[in-house]
């Protein structure tokens, strides 16, 4: 048999379902992150974890100049390695028939007798390469797929200034190129970049490295001291011009799955408990005004008998009941969210499957910590219910004392008319509720302005990088260091209009305990077509005194200009440098290091040497100049700036960087919940004030302008508020995306606060006409009668 209180229970849920539904909507939002980030989390370091096992990564790399294969043995009897394979890996470009420009690809040997102890292959499609037959390579699939190229087809490629036919075996995949980019590139694509496997004996005779490697990788006991293991590698390499071994912590790939799923983290810890807060203080107010509204009833109840606890229960459980129903629709939207998501991050990443896997402890976090949140507000105001005695709350509550109150505002109220002068004294005379009302709209102001900051914060970062630091065309790179008067050719090329020589060299920066390893970029004093930024987006000219910094590798290295970096080279006769830092510019993607191409060389003992060159060339010419640097035998690849940027927007707004969007609905949805239901709140209040007016012989237009009118002033003294909320948050939000890889920066963006201001407008609107409707449509008797 159902109770009377359930029964009671049952009717509120009815009554109240416009505003039940609100705030379930908000939770549900909370929780959806909460499951969908942290399931994708599970995801992607289980896949992660699983592929990195099965097809055995290698703990260490070791790249070298040109090392004698009989270091094998040696380099094995390290204490703490347990297993070395060698190998030989080089660049290729790859002619595709229906592009100008070349195709840039890394050529990676086989062992000899196909089976890799180390960085085994995926096999997707077709066989493994026949070791009798040298001419045959897998071709890594995401490569093939963006050129229609299966089994059987015939690929032509240069590979250290041979020309080859080669024969497509099989399609692979491997954890070592979960994300795969070009060389001086942050971004993957498929059509552009692609990686090679070919027999060993037929890569030793194209980079000339006949019983020599210039790679070794290592898999490590659980008892090996990584830092001693590298520092004896590096000792055996060295002679034979060791580049410096590193963990796979610091390979490219696992840098970038790392940093996304550190950023995932960050974005489930900062998000979802914002929202569920947002949602606990909905639901405090809506409960308190309950209560408020309720006295008699709860004074009759009490009378009848019914404990504390049983009342007390009764208000709770309306409070679980809407909770509880948001978090599982929560949990059944992030589920499906994830799933989708998965389809956009296998497009970023080349893992051979990745199923959504549901996290049980975020599911349970999610409810729980949604059920909590929302039972914390509804504690407090279940202080009142235990607070009131029967005969307390069977009378009318005290009248509130306006006397400090009263004359607040009473010159403006002599200017206004009588429906005017009753917003103002509801305003004036409860500061403390109207304040509420006030936070939350302000809440829902911020999520939107934060969300749009966000999206104006990408498109300014992909601007800035595109157009202010990189102006150039076309980017080259050389097989190796040349002499700068071999630009000559290239420079006096029709369709040229300006070259920008550059130098990279590989180094490790320390500053005490704190390591990057990355690259030096020489550039000349005066670059012009790719240039290190202020804070105001000016130029800093290239320094011979010290390095230039970005700001992302001065935070890793905790260093300020002024301090001195060590720079260890790891390239020619491989100096140790110790540098003044001369400035800190601003960066958005990598972790550049800049110097004057001059005092570069003059450190290396190298004079003139560069490793590629900026160009800037007439577009009507593009393909012709890139087909023609496509048969130069020092160019090793060349890069196309559009494409990359093309590729680049394509990844943020169709990969992973996608999840902005899925965000920024979310907060479009609370930030509506949020009016909606402070408009519902304030109706509820004053239903019978408003039929009072009606009888009274006020219109129905205005009986809605006291109420709307309410509405409206609380809304707009939200909205700077919220502008000044929804930045702060911003700048947590750009924290939890910005990586070591990349930095999203944001300033105050007007126009997002500005399109923020009408998302919450238009909601005050639509939650203004749906109150109207009901105000219009009350039943004057019903609304007046005490409730019973």
């Amino acid at each position: 048999m159902v109770s009377p209180l359930t029964h009671k229970l049952l009717r509120d849920l009815w009554r109240m379902k416009g505003q039940a539904i609100a705030i379930g909507l908000v939770i549900a939002m909370g929780v959806m992150l909460q499951v969908m980030m942290s399931g994708l989390v599970t995801t992607l370091e289980g896949t992660r974890d699983a592929y990195y096992d099965r097809y055995r990564l290698t703990d260490v790399f070791a790249p070298v100049t040109r090392a004698p294969a009989h270091l094998v043995a040696s380099l094995g009897q390290i204490d703490g390695v347990a297993r070395v394979q060698d190998r030989v890996v080089g660049a290729a470009l790859v002619d595709i028939p229906d592009r100008a420009a070349p195709v840039q690809a890394q050529a990676v040997s086989l062992p000899a007798d196909g089976a890799a102890a180390l960085n085994a292959t995926y096999l997707s499609a077709g066989r493994m390469p026949d070791p009798a037959r040298p001419d045959e390579i897998l071709l890594v699939e995401g490569f093939a797929k963006a050129h229609g190229l299966a089994p059987g087809d015939t690929l032509v490629a240069t590979l250290n200034g041979t020309r080859r036919a080669l024969s497509i075996a099989g399609l692979a995949q491997s954890p070592e190129f979960l994300y795969i980019a070009a060389p001086g590139e942050m971004v993957p694509d498929d059509s552009r970049f692609g990686v090679i496997w070919m027999g060993r004996d037929a890569m030793a005779a194209l980079f000339d490295m006949g019983g020599a490697f210039n790679e070794a990788l290592f898999a490590l006991t659980r008892e090996a001291n990584k830092p001693a293991v590298l520092a004896e590698i590096d000792r055996i390499l060295d002679p034979y011009g060791g580049r410096g071994a590193y963990g796979v912590e610091d390979q490219y790939s696992n840098q970038f799955v790392s940093e996304e799923i550190r950023g995932l983290k960050g974005s489930s810890n900062t998000v979802p408990p914002l929202f569920l807060a947002v949602a606990a203080f909905l639901l405090y107010i809506v409960i308190g005004r309950m209560v408020q509204s309720e006295r008699e009833e709860i004074g009759l109840l009490k009378a009848f008998g019914y404990t504390n606890a049983e009342v007390g229960a009764h208000y709770l459980k309306l409070v679980l009941i809407i909770a509880t129903g948001g978090a599982l629709l929560g949990c059944l939207l992030g589920i499906a969210g994830g799933r989708g998501m998965v389809q956009l991050y296998l497009q970023y990443f080349k893992f051979p499957f990745l199923l959504f896997r549901l996290d049980p402890a975020s599911f349970a976090i999610g409810v729980m910590a949604s059920i909590l949140a929302a039972s914390g507000g509804g504690l407090l105001v279940l202080r009142r219910v235990f607070a009131l005695t029967p005969a307390d709350a069977m009378h009318p509550p005290a009248p509130a004392d306006y006397s400090r109150s009263g004359r607040i505002g009473q010159g403006i109220a002599n200017l206004l008319d009588q429906p005017s002068r009753m917003v103002l004294r509801r305003i004036t005379r409860q500061p403390v509720r109207m304040a509420g009302a006030m936070i939350g709209i302000a809440c829902g102001m911020a999520l939107s302005g934060s969300m749009l900051s966000t999206f104006i914060a990408f498109e300014d970062t992909l601007d800035t990088t595109f157009t202010v630091i990189d102006r150039s065309d076309l980017t080259i790179s050389f097989a190796g260091p040349v002499q700068r008067a071999a630009l000559h050719e290239i420079a006096t090329r029709e369709g040229v209009w300006q070259i920008e020589p550059v130098r990279f060299v590989p180094a490790i920066l320390r500053n005490g305990r704190h390591t990057h390893r990355g690259s030096i970029q020489g550039q000349p004093t005066d670059a012009s077509l790719s240039r290190a930024i202020d804070t105001n987006k000016q130029a800093i000219p290239m320094r011979e005194d010290g390095l230039i910094l970005s700001t992302t590798l001065a935070a890793k290295l905790e260093i300020r200009a002024g301090d001195t970096v060590t720079v260890e080279v790891r390239d020619g006769r491989r100096p140790t440098l110790a540098l003044p830092v001369a400035a800190i510019a601003d960066s958005f993607f990598g972790t550049p290091a800049f110097i004057e191409l001059g005092a570069l060389n003059r450190a290396l003992k190298e004079p003139g040497r560069v490793t590629g060159a900026y160009l800037r060339i007439d577009p009507g010419k593009r393909d012709e100049i890139t087909q023609w640097l496509k048969g130069l035998p020092m160019v090793a690849g060349v890069s196309i700036k559009a494409e990359a940027e093309t590729a680049f927007r394509k990844v943020m707004n169709e990969g992973a960087g996608s999840s902005r969007y899925v965000m920024g609905v979310l907060a479009f949805v609370i930030t509506y919940g949020i009016v909606y239901n402070a408009a519902r709140i304030a109706h509820a209040e004053r239903a019978r004030d408003l039929a009072s007016l009606r009888v009274l012989g006020f219109t129905k237009g205005e009986a809605a302008f006291v109420l709307l009118g309410e509405l409206a002033v609380i809304t707009l003294v939200a909205l700077p508020i919220g502008t000044l909320l929804g930045h702060g948050l911003s700048q947590l939000i750009m924290a939890a995306f910005s990586t070591d890889i990349y930095t999203i920066t944001l300033g105050f963006e007007p126009s997002a606060y500005g399109n923020a201001a009408l998302v919450v407008l238009s909601a005050a609107l639509v939650s203004g006409l749906l109150v109207k409707r009901d105000l219009d449509r009350a039943d004057l008797i019903s609304a007046l009668k005490t409730r019973e």
